[in-house]
Parts: C-alpha cells; structure tokens; sequence
C-alpha cells in the first residue's frame, strides 16, 4: 500500500491529462513529495502504519489488492459524487464506449428466451464476412454452450468479445436447417457509433440523434450534417435527450459545427487547476440553419456543454426538461495494476457564467443520484411552476440578452412536461415482462426475407406497412400467461395501437437501421413535435 500510495501521490503532481509520467515528471512529483505539508505527511504515515498493521497482526490472510481498493473507494466517498475510483476490468468496460470501438464479432443481438439471437451483423465485419445472418441463434461459443444454461449477459459478451486477430468458434442454429452450422470468426475491431439517427424529419428540417460524445462524435457529426444538407436541411433538430456526456474534446468539436470560430463555448475553473477558456475551432458546416437542441433530465455533462453553449449564444432554442446537472471535470489518473482514479479538479461555466453543476453535499452520493427522483416527487418533471430560481440566478444571454438561470443543469426555453400518462399500464408491463420483444422477435424470423423483399423503400414502408393484429393477439397472450392484463377493453383497444407503433418502429430498424427506427418513434415524441413546431413558425416569420 504504501508504494501505490506514493505512486499516487506522483501521479497527482506530475499527471496532467491520465498520461504515463516521463523520467523528468517522476523527478518533479519526488520533489513534490519532499515539500508535502506535515499534516500530510502524517495522514501517509497513518496508513502507512494501518495496513502493516494490518498485514502484520491480522488473525487472518489478507488479500492487499482488495483491501487497498477498498481503501481507495472509502476516502473518495467523502468527497464529491463524480470523484471515483474503478479496477482495470471496469475501467475498461467504462473507456469503452467513448473509444469509439471494441474488439469483438460484430453484431447486434439480444437474448431471446435465454437464447443469443442475431438482430443485425455490423456491415462488412467479422460476422457478416463469414456469413452470420439476422435471426440467427448463436448458441455456442468454443464448444460452451452459452443457450439454455441461464448464463449471464456479461458472461456471454466476454466469450464473444477478444483481442484482434483471435478466432472463435461460433455454433449457430438457423431456421430451416436441421444441423448445428459452425462459423469460424475472426475477431476485428469494431466501431461504435454515438450518432444515433440522421435523417430528414419534413421537408427542409434534419434530425441528429446523438447519443454520447466519444472520440468520434465529431466526425460522426459531421458526415450526418453533409448528408442531410444535401437532402435539403435548412434547419435542425439535435436529440441529445437521455445523453450522457463523455470527452470534453468532443462536445468542443460538436458545438463548433454550430458557432463561429473563436466563440467561448465553455470554460472550466477550479482551486489547483487554472481558469481555462474552450472556444469554437472554426469551420463549422452548420453555422446559419434553425437549431432546436431537445433535452431531459438524463441530458448531462458534454451534452450540457453543447446545449449552454447554443443557449448563451442565442443559437437556437433548448427544449424539453431541465438537464441533469453534472458540471464537475474529472482528471483521470491511472494506477499501475490498471485501475483508474478520476479526480474532480474544476467546474464547467457557460459562456455566460452559469455553473452547470447542481448543489451537493460531499459524501453523500446516494442522495446526489437519487435527484432526479426527488425532481419527480417534487413535480418538476410534470409542472413548469414546480421550478424556483433564486434572482441572484439570473444570467443574460450574449447576444438577445434573453433571462436564463443557474444553479444546475440547463433549464429549457420551452419546457416540456413528462408525461406519466402516455402509455398505459397494460403496455408498460408487457414491455417490462419482455412479451413485445419475444413476440415480435418470433414473428420477425418467419418473416423477415419477405419484408425486407417487399420494402426496399422506407418511405413506402412507413405510409403503407400495417402491423399485423397477428402480432399485436401474440403479444396480448404472452402476457395473459405472465397473468398481465388489461383493466377493461378500453385499455386493450388503447394498447393495439401503443404496441403497433412500437413494432413498426422496430421492424423499420432490422430492415434498414437505426435512423428509421427514430424516424417512427419520434412522431409521437412531444418533445420533437415542439421542434417541428417551433422551426415551422420561425420558416414563416422570416418569410
């Protein structure tokens, strides 16, 4: 303990961006540790002497990795909420998604009565250059059987996830072919993609979905935004509802497609680290169009940047409900073994001054994450007047000089209330006891090759294609012997259509993708229809 404590400590002094320390940086933070004040000296000395006491005297063997761990989680509860420590295994299950790729077969899939069931291969991947096909159940990996055995989904992705260049042998079972088939695949990386959905939503208005900000997001971004533009997009609808956040670099890239070169996007300040400014880089591709930016109260962090810095700016207009509040940036400093501490050194501010993080109290983390159903109970999330800013609050915008407020997260212009009555009971838990999935999913595999051949046109598919009741009666009995039912027939007649819309949108994406999945769903997003609304009114003003 006392070696990763002083390793620590080194890193602390010498580390500024999670980058392995140079010879000439180790030299520094040594020097750093010779000039460390006498109260901390003793806290090292203090746990110093705790763990060899510890491994000295304690009745029983100790496992020292575990403990240190341990040691490292309970003194970073005491601080704020986002200062966190994680082993190499989560660690990398967390850098995951914000690389951009993993290593792996490539597909798409989910489990379907404990089953593997391919929904889609990753175009030109691993999977499909062997010949893996959508509907089909993988239901061993190397000989394991990974079907039937209630295996967990953690384990099954870490049997079908490897290094680049691994091969593993796949048994799939196919629809209409009586052997076990084998595949031999080889392991490739694979991208991951955090623009959701691109495409034309009206005639002159584009939507982007985007999902988290990754090291790609910008030039994932970008392609979406060439795309539409040569469709005809005047304005734009950004998604970042339920977005995460993720790398900083990637929410100053995303909102430099929207503002001029030089503008203050975010700056950041805190007690040790410097005050920094982050500006637009120049060149954006989307510098004049219409913005609406839709939001919720998972809309947190990078995606706070973008949607305050739009706001300030009087770029466009936010909508939807008010952000989560996550204004707090992470160092990350990692450990020999692995492992990662990511260390809170600074705030995030909008260009106008707002502080993005929402109050907390230190050391208690539990409450902090339950904010968002504190919100809930209160009313916020269904009642504007529920909201009560302070006027010491007050900020103005830079350039209409419009009223906005502080004190946590991004508080819409146009506030749209959640609605809790939007679907039915009855629907709500046959989507919960997984019935819509399981029946559709069956469904799809007897039909899928007719569909995709009768549709290769999505915008036929969407006027014409009528969920069959077939599918809609099948899943009404998956949930009649689960012992779901409905209140009265009013509820059931009201559920066809709740299921239809679902099963549609689902159908959109295993015939094309994730686009046109959005592209059904959202007509029913009251969020979206205000962005319609909005965009349609400012095209006839300024006509």
């Amino acid at each position: 303990m006392k070696k990763l404590l002083f390793i620590l400590i080194c890193a602390l002094a010498g580390n500024v961006y999670g980058q392995r320390l140079l010879p000439d940086q180790q030299a520094q933070a040594q020097q750093q540790q010779k000039r460390l004040s006498p109260k901390s000296e003793m806290a090292l000395r203090k746990l110093t002497m705790a763990e060899m006491a510890l491994k000295t005297l304690y009745i029983d063997t100790l496992d020292e990795s575990k403990l240190t761990d341990a040691a490292i989680k309970g003194m970073l509860s005491e601080l704020d909420p986002h200062t966190s420590y994680t082993n190499a295994e989560e660690t990398k299950k967390f850098n995951e998604p914000l690389n951009s790729n993993f290593e792996g077969i490539g597909v798409q899939f989910n489990i379907l009565r404990d089953t593997l069931v391919v929904i889609q291969t990753i175009s030109k991947g691993p999977s499909e250059k062997v010949g893996i096909l959508a509907g089909d159940r993988i239901v061993t990996v190397n000989d394991t059987a990974i079907a039937g055995v209630k295996m967990a989904r953690d384990q099954i992705m870490k049997r079908l996830r490897g290094p680049k260049g691994t091969t593993v042998i796949l048994g799939v079972v196919r629809k209409n072919v009586p052997e076990l088939l084998k595949f031999k695949v080889t392991r490739d990386k694979i991208p991951l993609h955090s623009v959701d959905a691109a495409y034309m939503i009206r005639p002159g208005i584009g939507l982007i979905r985007i999902s988290s900000f990754a090291v790609n997001t910008k030039l994932e971004l970008i392609e979406a935004l060439v795309k539409l533009e040569k469709q005809g997009m005047k304005s734009l609808i950004l998604d970042l509802q339920e977005n995460g956040g993720g790398y900083l670099e990637a929410a100053v890239g995303v909102a430099s497609q929207f503002l001029e070169k030089d503008a203050l996007l975010v700056y950041t300040d805190g007690r040790s680290v410097k005050h920094q400014d982050y500006k637009a880089e120049g060149g954006g591709k989307f510098l004049k169009g219409d913005i609406v930016v839709l939001v919720d109260e998972y809309t947190a962090s990078a995606a706070e940047i973008v949607s305050g810095a739009i706001q300030d700016h009087d770029r466009g207009y936010i909508v939807g409900r008010r952000t989560f509040g996550k204004g707090l940036v992470q160092r990350p400093i990692p450990l020999p073994d692995g492992s990662l501490i990511r260390v809170t050194v600074s705030h995030y501010y909008t260009p106008s001054g707002r502080c993005i993080q929402k109050p907390y109290e230190k050391g208690k983390s539990k409450e902090y994450q339950q904010d968002v159903l504190k919100r809930y109970k209160d009313g916020e999330l269904m009642h504007q007047d529920s909201i009560h800013f302070a006027d010491s609050l007050k900020y103005k915008t830079l350039k209409k000089g419009r009223t906005v407020y502080g004190g946590g997260g991004i508080m819409p212009d146009y506030f749209i209330p959640l609605d809790t009555l939007k679907y039915s009971k009855y629907y709500r838990t046959l989507s919960l006891k997984n019935c819509i999935l399981e029946s559709y999913m069956s469904y799809q595999d007897i039909h899928r090759k007719e569909l995709k051949e009768k549709y290769t046109d999505f915008e036929q598919f969407k006027k014409e294609y009528d969920v069959p009741m077939e599918i809609v009666d099948s899943i009404f009995s998956a949930g009649k012997r689960l012992n779901v039912t409905p209140k009265d027939e009013a509820e059931k007649t009201r559920a066809v259509g709740e299921v239809k819309m679902v099963v549609k949108a689902l159908t959109a994406r295993d015939i094309w993708d994730m686009s046109e999945y959005f592209a059904i769903i959202n007509e029913d997003n009251n969020a979206v229809k205000k962005a319609l609304e909005l965009l349609t009114t400012d095209k006839k003003k300024k006509k």
